[in-house]
């Protein structure tokens, strides 16, 4: 769920040593943090006096932050209150852009903001939003048809419990609103003899986390908008944290850095140019000294690109992901 935290309750970028090692930020240049939380990596390459940063985040509970390195760091921190699939409406002044950075993990005030009630150790109503939001986790629990509830945990959660899951949520729901630790007694009355490492709610919760915030069709186009803001030149680097996400950046990486057809609708005469250059085909992962110093982040995984072409048709990176982005508009 999170692994920007440790059992301390202190805040900790994830894979920060490595992040900065790749993005270079001692040369000097502008770099974006596309998911800005508590600000780790944007002050660690403000640091650097050569640098600025612009940050985006669309949780607007991170402004207090945002608003003290705007006082420290003046011109050289810029903010933003958006998705970070709007990185089309930034406008650079100049081309100095060298690095777009995401790290898709929630932030410990995230997790301990029990309004927000992305936890399922919360209790009272169901909620899951990030801000900027169409729909709650309520809404989708109290209204969503039977059918594509069971869809959302299953594809979403990988839940195999999904469709009694459901139809425990659908008789209760009759019965009275259901609020977070009503789902978690639900879940857990279906799944009581399962023994596994991890929590019982802890699918369903991500997968309901996914729909409410449009993770998936949110990284799709943040993907995309990096792609085309980013110079030739350029490194974007993303920290995931589940296997669907990782899927999809690894996808976009592996397949654009391959030479190809630049579209299976285009004539085989028409190969494009590889737009990504790979460093590291495989993911880096945390040291064993991070993951003791902070457990969650063990299952962080950074993938990056340096793109090397302007002209990339993503047509089958949005085909590849259909299945996905479709359960999202289920809602």
């Amino acid at each position: 769920m999170n692994a920007t935290i440790n059992l301390e309750n202190k805040h900790f970028p994830v894979l920060l040593n490595e992040l900065i090692s790749i993005i270079s930020p001692l040369y000097g240049g502008t770099f974006i943090d596309c998911t800005f939380g508590q600000g780790g990596y944007s002050e660690k390459i403000l640091e650097n006096k050569k640098n600025d940063i612009i940050a985006l985040d669309r949780d607007n509970d991170v402004l207090f932050k945002a608003s003290k390195l705007k006082k420290k760091y003046n011109s050289r921190f810029k903010f933003y209150n958006i998705k970070f699939s709007q990185l089309d409406k930034i406008k650079l002044k100049d081309n100095k852009l060298k690095g777009i950075i995401f790290d898709l993990g929630y932030s410990l005030n995230q997790i301990k903001n029990s309004q927000k009630g992305l936890s399922f150790l919360d209790k009272g109503k169901l909620n899951m939003k990030m801000g900027i939001n169409d729909i709650s986790a309520n809404e989708i629990i109290s209204n969503m048809d039977e059918n594509n509830l069971i869809k959302v945990f299953k594809i979403f959660g990988d839940e195999s419990y999904s469709k009694k899951i459901v139809r425990e949520i659908v008789k209760k729901r009759k019965e009275q609103n259901i609020k977070t630790e009503d789902l978690v007694q639900i879940i857990d009355s279906v799944k009581k003899y399962q023994k596994t490492k991890i929590h019982n709610s802890t699918k369903v919760f991500q997968a309901l986390r996914i729909l409410v915030n449009k993770e998936i069709s949110e990284l799709i186009n943040a993907l995309i908008n990096s792609f085309r803001l980013i110079p030739i030149g350029g490194i974007i680097a993303v920290v995931t944290f589940h296997s669907i996400e990782d899927r999809i950046v690894k996808f976009f990486f592996k397949h654009y850095s391959e030479q190809r057809n630049s579209s299976r609708y285009l004539p085989e005469a028409e190969v494009s140019e590889r737009c990504f250059k790979l460093i590291n085909k495989k993911p880096i992962l945390p040291s064993e000294s991070e993951i003791k110093q902070n457990p969650p982040s063990r299952s962080a995984k950074l993938r990056y690109g340096i793109k090397t072409n302007d002209k990339c048709d993503f047509t089958e990176f949005r085909e590849k992901f259909k299945n996905l982005t479709d359960v999202e508009n289920l809602r």
